[in-house]
């Protein structure tokens, strides 16, 4: 049986709106999509936010499209005009929009469930209805992706995966796309992070010291996170190891070692032992 440990693949996260921007809004989707890796063994590679500008949009999404990254963009799948990710994903691609034949279904169905509720009308020449079937037009070759709130589908380019930026829709879609398409990258409890406290340190002693554990346990992490003293808590620095659990112990034990070596009093970090959403790094 082989024991080959699965291939690490970069994911990243386009959040788009100006409503994030502006401050209109808070994003939740950078927090909730760090946990939804954290569970699964993964780690998010990179965040961009982009607002409802055509042109940065295209920019952003033929960077995206010409890396190998899994990328999951949040927002501007809509149809009313301050809406153009879908527009602009097919910019980017060169490939003209299109209405997704299972999209115009599943948008169709909705639009008489609705009517049956008393909202609207089912007929799919009227011109809302019409704006309705927008939602389904992707680019050409594009696959839907299922929404299970509302049934209105997002849609994905290989590994680009457009999803609403309604939290309610967009979080089962990508949980459902992690399960459904990426379940052999998965190590549950594989990637750890330990860290300690430094109340008295300058960064500027621990700085050769990281730099020690970088260049000697390839593949982990070590950060520095100086805080002035936020929450209640005294001026610190969480000093800290990240990575696969098979080489972070050993790690962690040689950043003790240097700080012991240096003279520098240290107090462990809570809640640093196990795989844990992280922004260090």
């Amino acid at each position: 049986m082989s024991t080959s440990k699965p291939s690490r693949r970069r994911i990243g996260a386009l959040i788009i709106g100006d409503e994030i921007l502006s401050g209109k809004r808070q994003d939740k989707h950078l927090v909730h999509l760090i946990g939804l890796l954290a569970e699964r063994g993964l780690t998010l590679s990179w965040a961009r936010y982009v607002g409802d500008d055509r042109e940065a949009l295209i920019a952003a999404l033929a960077d995206t499209f010409a890396g190998a990254d899994i990328v999951f963009s949040f927002g501007g799948i809509g149809a009313t005009p301050d809406d153009h990710t879908r527009q602009a994903a097919a910019e980017a691609l060169g490939r003209p929009l299109l209405l997704h034949p299972q999209a115009a279904t599943l948008i169709t169905a909705r639009c008489a469930e609705m009517a049956a509720q008393g909202q609207g009308s089912a007929d799919m020449t009227l011109p809302e209805n019409r704006r309705r079937l927008q939602m389904g037009e992707f680019p050409e070759g594009a696959s839907i992706v299922p929404n299970p709130y509302n049934r209105i589908p997002g849609f994905r380019v290989d590994d680009h995966w457009f999803v609403p930026g309604f939290p309610v829709m967009a979080w089962p879609m990508v949980a459902a796309a992690l399960d459904d398409h990426y379940g052999h990258l998965f190590e549950p409890g594989a990637l750890i992070d330990r860290s300690v406290l430094l109340f008295h340190t300058a960064e500027s002693r621990i700085a050769g010291l990281m730099d020690q554990i970088d260049a000697g346990f390839p593949g982990v992490k070590v950060y520095s996170l100086p805080s002035i003293g936020e929450d209640g808590m005294r001026r610190h620095i969480e000093l800290g190891v990240k990575g696969r659990s098979e080489v972070v112990a050993a790690a962690f034990a040689a950043l003790i070692k240097g700080l012991d070596q240096l003279g520098e009093s240290h107090e462990p970090a809570p809640g640093t032992l196990t795989a844990r959403p992280s922004n260090a790094g």
